[in-house]
């Protein structure tokens, strides 16, 4: 393991909670304290960190240790399960369910009248190529609306001499998006297209914002007040549990 040692131990900490936690023996200046998505609560030392002040550490934040660990436990009990890509199913655009109509057609191609999500293909027992065909729809969805909606809000940041940056689509797994200032580039979690659209639009705001505040002080947030006075109510459907991002960061 590179030179590095580790034991699992357990501990009573606030209220009879026991936490559980991998000590990790390693070369670091500090104790790092880490909570992995999986409920493993990881914590690295180096060997002359002696295991009291480990434990004293892991008190002191053991209220913020098992908000977290709940958070991950609701985080696989509401997670969605697998698709298997057939009708019946539900794919999330824009805050609304559209159910999936598999259908045996000569051609191949995907449309949607807002209600339904019809897929026709040639072999309906071919999974991968279903994915595929609805990933690559999602991913056409993803790239109209995002650049739709990055363009509108363009225009409130065009008086601030902000340059319109190269926009990203990805799978994230923490962040709903990202803003790298410096190199002028924006990217937005592809998982964005489920929520509703006035939910990007304020993520959207949010990182075009960093262009003026890249960071999250109090003017950034007085700031993003100012251009969206209800962004707070924005903010609370994407944290809600209905659309839960583990470890979920701006």
């Amino acid at each position: 393991m590179n030179m590095q040692e580790s034991e699992s131990r357990k501990m009573v900490a606030v209220k009879g909670q026991i936490i559980d936690y991998l000590l990790i023996r390693k070369n670091v200046k500090n104790i790092n304290l880490r909570i992995k998505p999986d409920g493993t609560v990881c914590v690295s030392a180096n060997n002359d960190v002696v295991i009291e002040e480990i434990e004293k550490l892991i008190t002191a934040k053991s209220e913020m240790i098992c908000k977290a660990l709940q958070k991950f436990e609701e985080q696989i009990k509401y997670a969605p399960k697998p698709k298997e890509y057939i009708s019946g199913e539900s794919f999330r655009i824009l805050g609304r369910d559209l159910r999936l109509k598999v259908i045996k057609s000569r051609e191949e191609y995907i449309e949607s009248d807002g209600v339904f999500l019809r897929l026709y293909v040639n072999n309906d027992r071919n999974s991968e190529l279903k994915k595929a065909m609805i990933d690559q729809w999602i991913l056409s969805q993803c790239n109209s609306v995002f650049n739709e909606i990055c363009r509108n809000v363009y225009g409130i940041f065009r008086k601030y001499d902000v340059a319109y940056p190269k926009i990203q689509i990805k799978e994230m797994i923490s962040r709903w998006g990202s803003c790298q200032h410096k190199r002028e580039i924006i990217t937005l979690n592809r998982r964005l297209i489920e929520v509703p659209r006035y939910c990007i639009e304020y993520v959207v705001l949010h990182e075009f914002a960093h262009f003026i505040h890249p960071n999250h002080s109090k003017k950034f947030y007085a700031f993003v007040s100012m251009l969206m006075p209800d962004y707070k109510e924005r903010k609370n459907v994407l944290e809600s549990r209905e659309y839960f991002l583990p470890d979920y960061r701006e």
